[in-house]
């Protein structure tokens, strides 16, 4: 595997473990002309950075999220460890709408088990190249995933780059901006009043916006995305609770599969 920037670290690949010394410097691809995929603290550094414009946009949505979280009546302190241990933030949004005396539990679990149920095609999108690292480093680099950063390493790795811990140091960017800004936001509490009144409710949508652009392809990305849109909004319509949004994924994916295998 490669050696990057002269880290001394070891990289894995398929499993197996090889040592910078038996790799020359610069090399882009695997004997089997596979792209080398490295782990290094260069490549959290370089996704820490990147991920920043974006992280500093989800903050927003974070002050949001800690505003609604003490107008559902937890404390500063229960909404930060909802935020670290979560990183999800439509999932706990809809959690803290939910949440109520007694607590719904069950609601609670299905309403966010099927927003987050997309996670799994999302990481199933990052196999090819996650898939060549150690469990530890890919499972840990998946804790911190959110849809942002997430967008940011499907570009990362498309564009060549052999860098598996970009999506940890995109994540550690992530998790911090949103940690700090749930407390900036349920410190606030009550004192703003309604996000929605100053446009922090729409600061999501924005960043979603920015990282679409980032993600267009040419006409061909259409299809899916149109498939994607056209299931979502007929789900919307049919199907209550937030089940639209795995259902759109699911459709695009199935018409991808449809389209490069059959």
């Amino acid at each position: 595997m490669t050696k990057t920037d002269g880290d001394d670290a070891e990289y894995d690949s398929g499993g197996a473990t090889a040592h910078p010394e038996n790799a020359s410097v610069g090399e882009a691809s695997t004997s089997d002309g596979t792209e080398a995929i490295t782990f290094d603290r260069s490549g959290i550094r370089a996704g820490f950075l990147t991920c920043l414009p974006i992280a500093l946009g989800v903050g927003g949505y974070g002050i949001a999220f800690g505003m609604l979280a003490r107008r559902a009546g937890l404390s500063v302190a229960e909404a930060a460890l909802m935020s670290a241990t979560v990183l999800a933030g439509a999932a706990q949004i809809i959690a803290v709408e939910l949440w109520a005396e007694p607590i719904p539990v069950a609601a609670i679990i299905i309403a966010t088990l099927a927003i987050n149920l997309r996670y799994s095609l999302m990481g199933a999108a990052l196999g090819p190249w996650l898939g060549r690292l150690s469990p530890l480093r890919s499972y840990g680099s998946l804790l911190v995933m959110a849809d942002e950063n997430w967008a940011l390493t499907m570009r990362e790795f498309q564009s060549g780059s052999g860098r598996g811990a970009f999506l940890l140091g995109t994540g550690i960017a992530m998790w911090v901006f949103w940690v700090t800004s749930t407390i900036i936001g349920a410190a606030a509490g009550g004192m703003i009043g309604d996000p929605a009144s100053y446009g922090i409710d729409f600061v999501l949508a924005a960043v979603f916006v920015a990282l679409a652009t980032e993600l267009w392809e040419g006409r061909s990305t259409l299809v899916p995305w149109l498939v994607a849109l056209a299931t979502a909004v007929v789900a919307a319509a049919l199907v209550p609770g937030q089940w639209y949004i795995l259902l759109g994924g699911f459709a695009a994916a199935a018409v991808e599969v449809v389209r490069h295998d059959g």
